[in-house]
């Protein structure tokens, strides 16, 4: 059976830490943003890890 080919929009969207956890970042900050409030905006900057229940799907599709 031939090589799994990689998700390449999932491959642009998230990074394999050193620990081999996926970092991405979060959702809902690219428009409408007048009606948030600036702490949600401001977390909504940083980025979190893929959740367990998501990171055997997320492997395979990186070809980990």
């Amino acid at each position: 059976m031939p090589k799994m080919k990689t998700h390449r929009g999932l491959a642009k969207r998230t990074k394999v830490t050193g620990t081999g956890k996926v970092a991405r970042h979060k959702a809902y900050k690219s428009h409408i943003l007048n009606k948030k409030s600036a702490k949600r905006k401001r977390n909504l900057r940083k980025g979190t890890l893929v959740s367990d229940a998501n990171m055997k799907q997320v492997k395979r599709m990186l070809g980990l």
